[in-house]
């Protein structure tokens, strides 16, 4: 099975993340991914990332979706 679902990790501009502390593979399913950020979601922002985006292979599947609390 192919890791087909991958996060897209946008700073506070709107400009894509990498790095440290940032997965670089991918999922193998739609729901591991999310099941990744459920528990990750925390930890990402504290490192800087504000959204998400989720794809499956180069498709825009929905996002970008804030990390924040919709206040």
């Amino acid at each position: 099975m192919s890791s087909e679902w991958s996060w897209l990790f946008l700073d506070a501009h709107g400009n894509t993340m990498a790095g440290e502390g940032l997965p670089t593979g991918g999922f193998p399913t739609q729901s591991d991914a999310e099941n990744y950020l459920g528990e990750s979601w925390q930890e990402l922002l504290a490192a800087g990332v504000e959204a998400v985006t989720l794809r499956e292979h180069e498709a825009v599947v929905y996002g970008p979706m804030s990390l924040r609390a919709a206040e």
